[in-house]
């Protein structure tokens, strides 16, 4: 079918149930495009990302992508978004360790492949304010699904749990934080070699942190 937008082609409405329906002609539109945002900031970066790049990699008219998404901050924002929608789980091991590892080391393979996606979007929320906050609201929701983490293992009696008299909390983000933060430290910050070790080694220096209250925060009187 051709593109409604295209002037070379017939002109189709755009508003339309099948174009609104799941799985219709929008949906196979935005994930030709998306997938060509992936491909062209993996290989060529922000600098080389141009809607006229994406809309020849995606087989769309050039015209689509600036109806949609009006430039490329508009790309990388859905792209973003899209990540978010993604039906993605935290790791259940069994116990904080095993699942501190399991998620250090799905860190570690988006960040080593190559080209790795993930590398080059964080360099493009540097140059896009729009992707820069898309970037933090996923973020926040990828720490905030993998709290379920920390509370697992709360009710497993891996860490001590606050009762209601005690005087402090877990802060279960700053765990995860500190469990993560070596991957991306060596392999963005420092650019070294993956090391197999590291996603065992910096969960584990985690949860001992958590289990000696290096994560203890003081409990708010509204709690």
């Amino acid at each position: 079918m051709t593109d409604p937008t295209d002037p070379t082609g017939p002109a189709e409405p755009t508003d339309t149930a099948r174009d609104r329906r799941p799985g219709g002609r929008t949906a196979r539109v935005r994930a030709q495009v998306l997938d060509a945002v992936r491909a062209e900031l993996a290989e060529a970066g922000y600098e080389g990302l141009t809607v006229e790049g994406v809309a020849a990699r995606a087989g769309v008219h050039r015209t689509t992508v600036y109806r949609r998404w009006r430039d490329v901050g508009g790309l990388l924002v859905d792209v973003i978004d899209a990540a978010g929608e993604m039906d993605w789980q935290p790791p259940d091991t069994g116990s904080l360790r095993g699942d501190l590892t399991a998620l250090n080391r799905e860190i570690q393979e988006s960040l080593v492949v190559r080209p790795s996606f993930a590398v080059a979007l964080m360099a493009a929320s540097f140059h896009s304010e729009q992707a820069a906050r898309a970037q933090t609201r996923l973020w926040a929701d990828r720490y905030a699904q993998c709290e379920l983490l920390v509370e697992r293992a709360v009710a497993r009696g891996e860490l001590p749990a606050r009762g209601a008299r005690a005087a402090t909390d877990l802060d279960a983000r700053s765990l995860l934080i500190a469990a993560t933060a070596p991957v991306y430290h060596q392999l963005v910050l420092l650019r070294a070699d993956p090391d197999p070790r590291l996603p065992e080694r910096a969960a584990a220096a985690a949860v001992l942190a958590a289990a000696a209250g290096a994560f203890s925060v003081p409990r708010t009187a509204s709690a």
